[in-house]
């Protein structure tokens, strides 16, 4: 380090200015997206049946690519370091919240939804005989 910490956030992003964090953050953005479109689709048709948890998914999905492209943008064009650091923080307080603030209660009252629709299923055919039709209800067939 030959100039103060605050003097490197305006030099180009490259491999000449910055050799110990260019190709470590170019590649981890890469890999990151290219990892996270794959866990998205795998997760997607796991639970193609639950939109709470597909909403969270998608807001994962956006933010990761929205970051992780701008990043590779970035170090492809050659931005100043503060815009790379900008992008970083920007899109992983994102994520942060996405996760841990916005979905946690909605996720919560899906939770309770589905446990209620569990008991009031288990309460219906808890009786042996309500699964089985009574005589009045059965069609007799015509020859």
């Amino acid at each position: 380090m030959t100039k103060a910490p605050w003097e490197y956030l305006f030099d180009a992003f490259n491999s000449r200015n910055f050799p110990d964090l260019f190709w470590p953050v170019t590649i981890a953005s890469i890999v990151l997206l290219a990892a996270y479109v794959i866990l998205y689709n795998i997760r997607t048709r796991q639970l193609h049946r639950h939109k709470d948890f597909l909403d969270l998914y998608e807001w994962l999905l956006w933010t990761v690519v929205i970051t992780f492209s701008l990043l590779i943008i970035e170090a492809v064009f050659v931005f100043s370091f503060i815009f790379v650091l900008a992008t970083i923080l920007i899109g992983l307080a994102t994520l942060a919240w996405v996760r841990f603030i916005r979905f946690p209660p909605i996720l919560r009252a899906y939770e309770v939804r589905l446990a209620k629709a569990r008991y009031v299923s288990r309460q219906r055919y808890a009786h042996p005989e309500t699964t089985i039709r009574t005589k009045g209800a059965r069609r007799r067939r015509r020859r």
